[in-house]
């Protein structure tokens, strides 16, 4: 049974990291982030659950920001005094948490109602009516296939990495065609190369987008087949080879039948250890009726794997393995057989608990094999 566990991201040192290219460097592993919605951890407060994610993104007003206009689409700066508090939050999340990043999601494809006047011509319209983007959301269609409104979002852009609040941008619904490319260099040009850029590109490759933003953000809804985790372990490795530096993709999947679907969750997290330097989520399926990317937050996540000190690499017996500085992260992937894994010293499995120097590890799982005393695997 998963419970809540006792927080430990603050092992870390408390010396907060002025650059987000110096927080990512430093972070330790496993890296956990978090897509709108933060972990549900039974009598936490809001922030420190927050805290526990290395990156967060989130609409701008999560933050604290409040555009200056009644309109949120037309505007293109920020109230003073909401610049203010979201100072003071992005403040205290650093102290809990020194390797934290923040990124704030602009609308480009769809929006609330509110977003824009009834009847602007940047809504996109289909005889005459309003045409739905995201119907669980109750969103409708912009239409960014017009320069105006492309330049709009650029600005808009600026406006956020201008506040100091966040340290860059995140764009759902991503792909590579004509339009978003023309976005995506216009809001390049806007906040400059140190700023970040994370697409929603599901487990698709975008190579016209990769020089241009420093991740992916793989909303895995595909993963019942051993084909759909082959893929998935393609874009993966090609976003890491790909995408400009500091690179943060982050790897997400969601659950079959509960949370507790833990044999899962630690794949994921696995995976995303063994084949990026990047982040990594497990959470509720998005057709629920609940908020989306809701989830645990799993004790199997506070384990201290450290920094790592090689590249992950394809061993013999099908599995993904890679060497940290306090243990070893190991993947076996779905279709192919159980492994065992044989250590000279005694290892502890973040899994159990348990230490000895030989494990089982089935197909369609992972583990994080600490080396005990500290010591190099």
């Amino acid at each position: 049974m998963i419970t809540a566990s006792s927080w430990t991201r603050l092992r870390r040192s408390r010396r907060s990291f002025e650059s987000a290219r110096e927080r990512i460097a430093n972070r330790t592993f496993p890296s956990i982030f978090q897509a709108w919605n933060a972990a549900e951890v039974p009598g936490e407060e809001k922030w420190t659950s927050v805290a526990r994610h290395d990156i967060v993104f989130h609409a701008p007003d999560f933050f604290g920001l409040r555009w200056d206009q009644r309109f949120p689409g037309l505007a293109t700066s920020f109230t003073p005094e909401s610049i203010a508090a979201a100072k003071t939050i992005r403040q205290r999340l650093i102290e809990r948490n020194p390797s934290i990043v923040l990124l704030a999601e602009l609308r480009y494809r769809d929006a609330h109602r509110s977003h824009l006047p009834d009847g602007h011509p940047w809504w996109m319209t289909k005889n005459g009516k309003s045409i739905v983007g995201w119907e669980e959301g109750g969103y409708f269609l912009i239409d960014y296939t017009q320069a105006a409104l492309r330049d709009q979002i650029a600005k808009q852009a600026k406006a956020l990495i201008n506040t100091g609040v966040v340290d860059g941008i995140m764009l759902d619904w991503w792909d590579d065609d004509d339009d978003r490319i023309s976005l995506l260099k216009n809001i390049r040009t806007a906040i400059g190369n140190d700023a970040l850029i994370l697409v929603n590109a599901n487990d698709r490759k975008v190579p016209r987008s990769a020089k241009l933003i420093n991740g992916l953000f793989m909303e895995c809804y595909k993963t019942a087949s051993p084909d759909d985790w082959k893929h998935i372990t393609e874009t993966l490795s090609w976003a890491e080879a790909n995408v400009r530096q500091p690179r943060i993709n982050c790897l997400e999947t969601w659950y079959q039948k509960s949370r507790e679907d833990v044999a899962l969750m630690r794949a994921t997290t696995t995976l995303g250890l063994t084949m990026s330097d990047g982040y990594c989520l497990f959470s509720d399926p998005n057709p629920l009726p609940t908020p989306d990317h809701l989830h645990h937050w799993y004790p199997f996540w506070d384990c201290k794997l450290g920094k790592p000190s090689e590249k992950g690499r394809s061993i013999r017996d099908g599995s993904f393995q890679r060497r940290f500085t306090n243990g070893i992260a190991v993947h076996n992937p779905p279709g192919n057989k159980a492994i065992v894994m044989s250590f000279s010293t005694p290892h502890q499995a973040a899994s159990t608990g348990v230490l000895a120097k030989r494990f089982r590890l089935d197909a369609g799982d992972g583990d994080i094999y600490l080396a005990s005393k500290q010591e190099k695997p």
